[in-house]
């Protein structure tokens, strides 16, 4: 699969490694930009506030997949009232979303497949965008869940808030987190 990612930081920079080391062709753009045309998939990967400019700075996305793992921190509004990012760049790309990656902190992506039982990523989505996050949610390490249509982004960003508290709140540090049945525990 041919991946652009937008940002090249935590998040954007261990996904482009761990998605190239699993034998996609991987282009990451940064702050100047760039061109998208030749992706199948782009990976949004910038800071909220960030998110407008960094879509302007990208040629080729209209139509493409996106999965869009930014997190709206401090109660910070999604891009010209939308209820989340995820549905502004659906309105900004024209093409299938998602709201991917963002409920996972990216200095633990590398561990992810070294566990007994992976951690899982949850996701959510237009139908057209389900293939292509499962697919790279398995071969970064992680097991998909999805969690509903792309009307539930804003809830999901939200989570992203109350994920942090948790970590900051416990002794344990950052986590990943699996959702399981009794039998599986």
């Amino acid at each position: 699969m041919k991946i652009t990612t937008i940002g090249r930081g935590t998040i954007g920079g261990t996904l482009a490694r761990l998605w190239t080391s699993a034998g996609h062709e991987v282009t990451e753009l940064g702050r100047a930009g760039g061109d998208a045309s030749d992706a199948d998939v782009v990976l949004l990967a910038v800071p909220n506030g960030a998110v407008p400019d960094a879509l302007r700075a990208v040629t080729g996305l209209e139509g493409k997949v996106v999965l869009d793992a930014t997190n709206r921190l401090g109660g910070d509004p999604a891009p010209d009232g939308y209820a989340s990012v995820a549905e502004y760049v659906k309105a900004t790309t024209g093409g299938p979303t998602a709201k991917a990656f963002n409920l996972n902190f990216g200095a633990l992506f590398e561990q992810a497949a070294t566990g007994e039982r992976r951690p899982q990523n949850l996701w959510v989505g237009d139908d057209a965008a389900r293939a292509t996050v499962e697919q790279l949610t398995r071969d970064m390490g992680m097991e998909p869940v999805y969690g509903g249509p792309l009307d539930r982004a804003a809830t999901q960003e939200a989570f992203a808030q109350m994920l942090i508290t948790i970590t900051q709140d416990g002794d344990q540090g950052l986590l990943f987190y699996r959702f399981a049945p009794p039998d599986q525990l």
